[in-house]
């Protein structure tokens, strides 16, 4: 046996040290490709497991985006002139169950597609889907059940059509860069932490995980884990509380056992724990069965026992509707929504799993191809409207793939073609229950809360809004709102503190002042957006002189520094980060103030020379 496993570890060592020697591997800069800017400790075959582990985890997205976007009617119409909302119409079902279809076929098409390209394109282990927020608020609050709300799906295809092309002006413009650059290092760190937040509370959930928690009447969340037939008219359990055998199944074998392979760095583990749920949940007659004997259960295994079978799109391709004149205003709120949320949302959510792999730049406080990156999310978009789909963005479910190892495109490129095999085999793939994968999200957000020790706790000014951000992020259910709670909170505090600092001429300043981070409209001594170097006269294209750097006055007693020593005393620097990494970017950001620091000594007498006066 132990031969055996020597020689299959032999077999992929070798496949791993070929392709890294290949174009290909050089394409994607693995290690040994010889490229100047190989990424360490990349092996093709760990790429490929950690795609096919991002694939599992947002599998569930094939069947919930079309579930969720085909309440809204799609382009059915309803001719009920009894039932405006054709509620119990026949004919209007079996158009929605053609429309569920198409979707099934449309979201596993255009995910595969968008995160094909983005792999290929920009070499980041990301994939993108229709989002869930955003496809809730396109079905719920822009269309509405059946049709019912201000705009119809067509003209709401169209907002998201047009909203993928003003993204891309964005993009080129810088914007959408610049933006990233300029939100503080706490609320960045904060915004990777509150996704781990948000992955556990949707691991937690019903819709795509456990169940061990539902919504409530009286309070937001309650205790969940009851059978169907034990919840009320809000979504939450009258009683049987935590005895619905799914969430036993989720928590131990795809919980436990997951964590169980994890602590061996048994690889594959994420994948094992779903598959394991998954083939327990499949045969019927149990109490805890997929397919249970009711209609939607039925539903779902007539479709499941198809296996291999492929449907065409027929009613939600180029859906889309160009006469605003009727509903123009609506039209415009719901496009300006669609672009705020989606910029704050993707934005954050593309640097959080850029730096969850560990590929920003400390010194700049962007990753590689960014550009690139936020244009082929901005092309997705429009191309998943033509398919009938809501907007398209990163998916924080990425973060179980880089967890598993994944650097490069490869990552995505493999979960991309999966998606794509997926049209085919839709049946099998639709049939991955919530509880196989609700574990594997907790599991990485666990992972992805490690850095909150990173967040400036030591002033509060960086707290506050770091911690308003990665609260708001579950609890709002959506990142791009978790980001507006915080920057609105970094923005008020931070302005009364320095309003109070120039009307008192920086005599009242707050006690631990010297332990803020640094903070920058020209991040980093970086460059500000083409089009404001243009309104200020500056060079837009071709090579642009640095700017000159600041050299604010030190107020602070700087005994034991007078020789103007630039110096930075790493132990300062503590409170910031434990690890090597998030030290040196610090250091950088710190050295870029230009201006000598207090060395310990000085430090020690800081309550005396910066207290309220």
């Amino acid at each position: 046996m132990n031969q055996l496993m020597a020689r299959f570890d032999k077999k992929c060592e070798d496949i791993n040290l070929y392709v890294g020697a290949s174009t290909f591997g050089r394409l994607f800069r693995l290690e040994g490709s010889g490229h100047a800017n190989a990424i360490p400790n990349t092996r093709f075959l760990t790429e490929v497991r950690a795609g096919l582990t991002t694939f599992f985890t947002m599998a569930y997205i094939i069947a919930v985006n079309a579930s969720i976007v085909s309440q809204t009617g799609g382009p059915c119409v309803c001719n009920d002139t009894t039932d405006p909302t054709c509620a119990k119409n026949t004919e209007y079902a079996t158009c929605l169950l053609g429309v569920n279809r198409d979707l099934i076929t449309a979201t596993a098409t255009i995910a595969g597609l968008s995160t094909i390209m983005f792999g290929l394109f920009t070499n980041l282990p990301v994939a993108l889907a229709p989002g869930m927020g955003l496809n809730s608020y396109f079905a719920y609050q822009v269309v509405g059940w059946h049709g019912t709300g201000p705009v119809s799906y067509g003209l709401a295809l169209t907002a998201v059509f047009v909203e993928g092309f003003i993204f891309i002006a964005l993009s080129l413009m810088g914007m959408r860069q610049w933006l990233v650059k300029i939100i503080p290092v706490s609320m960045k760190v904060a915004s990777s932490v509150g996704i781990g937040l948000f992955l556990t509370l949707i691991g937690l959930s019903s819709s795509a995980g456990i169940g061990a928690i539902t919504g409530a009447e009286n309070t937001p969340l309650a205790l969940g884990g009851c059978l169907p037939q034990y919840l009320d008219e809000f979504g939450a359990c009258k009683s049987h509380k935590l005895q619905n055998p799914t969430v036993w199944i989720g928590v131990f074998c795809g919980g436990i056992i997951t964590t169980y392979l994890m602590a061996y760095r048994v690889k594959a583990s994420i994948i094992i724990g779903i598959l394991i749920v998954s083939v327990i949940s499949w045969p019927r007659g149990s109490n805890f069965t997929y397919f249970p004997y009711d209609a939607e259960g039925e539903d779902r295994f007539e479709f499941f026992k198809k296996v291999v079978t492929f449907h065409p799109i027929q009613r939600t391709l180029n859906a889309l509707e160009w006469d605003i004149s009727k509903v123009g205003s609506q039209f415009a709120i719901a496009l300006f929504t669609f672009l705020y949320v989606d910029i704050l949302d993707c934005t954050g959510t593309l640097y959080s799993m850029a730096r969850f792999s560990g590929v920003v730049d400390d010194a700049t406080g962007d990753f590689p191809r960014s550009t690139i990156a936020y244009c082929t999310d901005a092309f997705s978009i429009s191309i998943g409207a033509l398919l009938g789909c809501a907007p398209v963005t990163a998916f924080v479910e990425s973060a179980a793939g880089i967890a598993e190892g994944g650097k490069t495109g490869i990552t995505a490129t493999t979960t991309g073609l999966c998606f794509l095999i997926s049209i085919f085999f839709a049946p099998i793939f639709a049939s991955i229950p919530p509880w196989a994968t609700g574990c594997t999200l907790i599991l990485v957000g666990c992972m992805m809360c490690r850095s909150i020790t990173d967040i400036n706790w030591s002033y509060i000014g960086d707290s506050v809004p770091a911690f308003v951000t990665l609260a708001f992020m579950p609890f709002s259910y959506s990142v791009a709102y978790g980001l507006i709670a915080g920057l609105m909170t970094y923005t008020l505090v931070n302005s009364l503190i320095w309003l109070t600092k120039k009307a008192s001429r920086g005599r009242i300043v707050p006690v631990d002042e010297d332990a803020r981070e640094y903070w920058t409209i020209n991040p980093n001594g970086g460059h500000k957006p083409w089009f404001i170097r243009l309104a200020q006269g500056q060079r837009v294209f071709g090579k642009i002189d640095a700017p000159p750097t600041a050299r604010p006055v030190y107020t602070g007693s700087r005994s034991g520094n007078q020789s103007g020593d630039e110096s930075v005393d790493l132990d300062r620097t503590n409170h910031y980060s434990s690890d090597t990494a998030s030290t040196k970017g610090v250091a950088y950001q710190l050295n870029n103030l230009a201006m000598p620091l207090p060395t310990k000594s000085s430090t020690s007498r800081a309550n005396s020379t910066h207290s309220v006066v």
